[in-house]
């Protein structure tokens, strides 16, 4: 139960009250927190007005009850010798809700100064600045609905200033709660088409990028491999298909400078070596010199 998980201890009178309020709307019961309990029935009462006065002796008793049991035993004893539910307000007020002009400033500070961060959720920015509305509500800061809505609107990022002028030049005048509902489903209506777009656009070009750079990775491999093939001797194999016939990577080159894999000379190819079995006492220059 909410009273009791936050009971009164002399510290928490404006969150207590708060929660107290909640259950006795609930209850139909609030009333006897306002008004004084009436004395007696007055002579020639009607039935009616006898229904009344029963039900609201009924239901301060029960109040009672409930303020009572969610003090701290120590403020409990202090009240249990009133019998009214108004007379035990009165005096908790005087006593436990003190305005310090502290309270007051950082309360009035809050709601003016909070701002929603770009990207976050109208709807966690909507229940704070609720909050911050009813802690004013309760320290009687005085500000009208009016007032409360502009506070509310001013705090919106960038992303809802459409919402705002389309407000305003329609002089819709709503509550809190009803501004709040409103926001949630202008951002649900707004993130449902415009993320989708930029998303896809996004997904798109990467994607594109991604092949881009494959295939240019994948024809200067295929370039630097020919190279390497032709330098140690190998027969280089022609790339894709060429306009002229018997080239090797599209051009001729001079082997004056190519070292022979084989016995590291210069001016010749292994692939001129005539595939036999060599021995130790034939050198791959002289093969070459008795070859021609």
């Amino acid at each position: 139960m909410i009273i009791e998980t936050n009971k009164f201890n002399g510290t928490n009178y404006y969150d207590w009250m708060r929660n107290l309020r909640i259950i006795l709307d609930f209850e139909n019961q609030g009333y006897v927190l306002d008004k004084p309990l009436p004395t007696a029935l007055l002579e020639g009462s009607s039935p009616e007005e006898r229904i009344t006065f029963e039900k609201w002796l009924e239901n301060n008793y029960k109040v009672r009850s409930l303020i009572l049991a969610s003090m701290t035993n120590n403020i409990q004893k202090q009240y249990e010798r009133l019998d009214g539910v108004h007379s035990i307000m009165l005096h908790m007020k005087e006593v436990y809700a003190v305005f310090d002009r502290h309270i007051r400033y950082a309360a009035i500070k809050a709601f003016f100064g909070t701002k929603m961060a770009e990207g976050s959720s109208i709807q966690s920015h909507g229940v704070k600045m609720l909050s911050l509305v009813e802690k004013l509500e309760d320290l009687k800061v005085g500000l009208n609905n009016d007032t409360y809505i502009d506070v509310i609107l001013q705090s919106l990022s960038p992303p809802y200033d459409p919402f705002i002028i389309n407000y305003n030049i329609n002089g819709l005048e709503k509550s809190i709660h009803e501004l709040i509902n409103m926001l949630i489903q202008y951002e649900a209506t707004t993130h449902k088409s415009v993320p989708a777009v930029l998303v896809g656009e996004a997904s798109t070009s990467k994607a594109k990028g991604k092949r881009a750079g494959r295939w240019k990775r994948k024809k200067g491999k295929g370039k630097a491999a020919a190279a390497t093939t032709s330098a140690e001797g190998a027969p280089a194999a022609p790339i894709g298909k060429g306009k002229g016939k018997g080239k090797v990577g599209g051009s001729q080159r001079s082997k004056a400078n190519d070292v022979c894999m084989h016995c590291q000379g210069k001016g010749h190819w292994k692939r001129e070596i005539p595939v036999v079995e060599l021995t130790s006492a034939i050198t791959c220059r002289c093969w070459k010199e008795a070859e021609g």
